[in-house]
């Protein structure tokens, strides 16, 4: 079988998921990117049946050609698909013109732009943020008048966390709104601030019907971590993933996939439990969670999902043992500026958590910081009692500084 993965870049991720794929064995990969296959280690660019060099994976003209040239070259292509969010839309055209399956174009858009996303979610009764697309400072006040402070603006196809900011004045939204200019040709979505703990909702799909679902809890939200470059933030992915407390999101987060047009895949959701009890959506990704939380899931029950991810994209299948462990992820962001200098509280950590640690990337001196939410680096722990990670997590993220300077 002929399967075509893309990716802009080989990073970690893209390079474990390339992994992933080549260990199916009636699987020939071919890999489509924006890097040279000498960025890729030899011991997986030799395995590959063929690389493809673009220069913008989002672009679906360079995409198209890239999948009809290995085509002539291995054959029908069976499958092609990404993790990369941005590639979602180009590929899911691609493959409509060229007839290969995956998820529809218009199911590729529900997702990508947020704006859209909302409309339909609320069209189909799904509790979602009241939002309004901005083509001016007028819109934008408008829509002031109608939530109230503080508001949130962000692209419309934007990912995640990034490049979104909260508003609490008039005069935030002044300056904003001549930042970013927002007009008819590129607007600004804007959003009501959501109020309470936020969560993530994973769901594996297969042919449109949800198969599987696991929850992780965030500890502060990734706006409140972008907005302060020094908190270090926690994951929780609790061992109790089908506790009756989570019903509601799970039985909403069906419709929601439903509604916006899910075929397969596994899909990120995050959303919020307002402190009325109350949930709201806040975006739906088709594509597999980031920050660590593959990874944590894995761990949660000793498997590879990365590999059960391919294998649900490629061969349409998808299993899971039973959920054995609780798994936390606090993230280490450097405090100061500078390069990291020093790095103190492992000794104590150590000592009081090691038997916990499954996972861990401790940063270097001598690091550049990173830039990301993620920070520079992360533990990741597991016990299969939710309340002794928790507590873990919390000690972590107060023992452990990362010093810049």
């Amino acid at each position: 079988m002929n399967v075509i993965f893309v990716a802009p870049r080989f990073s970690p991720a893209a390079s474990q998921m390339i992994e992933a794929a080549l260990s199916l064995g009636h699987v020939r990969l071919c890999v489509v990117a924006q890097e040279p296959l000498e960025a890729l280690p030899a011991s997986m660019a030799q395995r590959l049946a063929g690389h493809w060099r673009v220069d913008d994976v989002t672009d679906t003209a360079q995409l198209e050609w890239a999948v009809q040239s290995l085509a002539q070259r291995h054959g029908a292509i069976a499958r092609c698909f990404a993790a990369f969010e941005q590639a979602q839309g180009p590929l899911a055209r691609v493959r409509e013109r060229l007839g290969i399956p995956g998820l529809p174009s218009s199911a590729a858009a529900n997702f990508r732009d947020k704006a859209q996303m909302k409309t339909v979610l609320r069209a189909a009764g799904i509790p979602v943020a009241r939002h309004r697309v901005l083509h001016s400072l007028q819109d934008a006040q408008a829509f002031v008048r109608e939530v109230g402070y503080p508001i949130v603006v962000k692209p419309p196809a934007g990912a995640g966390a990034r490049a979104t900011e909260r508003l609490e004045n008039d005069e935030a939204l002044h300056r904003a709104m001549q930042r970013h200019a927002p007009s008819p040709h590129d607007p600004m979505l804007a959003e009501e601030f959501l109020r309470g703990v936020e969560h993530s909702l994973e769901t594996v799909t297969l042919g449109g019907t949800p198969l599987w679902h696991s929850i992780t809890r965030y500890a502060p939200t990734p706006l409140e971590v972008l907005e302060h470059p020094w908190i270090q933030w926690t994951v929780l992915l609790p061992r109790e993933h089908d506790d009756p407390a989570y019903d509601d999101i799970r039985h909403v987060g069906d419709r929601a996939l439903k509604a916006l047009g899910m075929t397969t895949g596994v899909s990120h959701c995050e959303w919020f439990r307002r402190p009325d009890g109350t949930l709201a959506i806040s975006e739906i990704a088709a594509r597999p969670p980031g920050a660590q939380m593959t990874t944590m899931i894995s761990r949660a029950h000793n498997f590879d999902f990365v590999r059960a991810w391919m294998t649900l994209m490629i061969d349409g299948t998808f299993a899971a043992p039973p959920r054995q462990f609780a798994v936390g992820t606090a993230y280490l962001r450097g405090q100061g500026q500078g390069r990291v200098v020093g790095i103190e509280g492992l000794d104590v950590m150590q000592r009081e958590l090691g038997e916990l640690v499954c996972d861990a990337h401790i940063p270097s001196v001598g690091q550049v910081p990173s830039g990301s939410y993620e920070g520079e680096g992360f533990v990741m722990l597991r016990h299969p009692d939710t309340q002794v990670v928790s507590n873990a997590l919390r000690r972590v993220i107060s023992t452990v500084r990362v010093h810049l300077g």
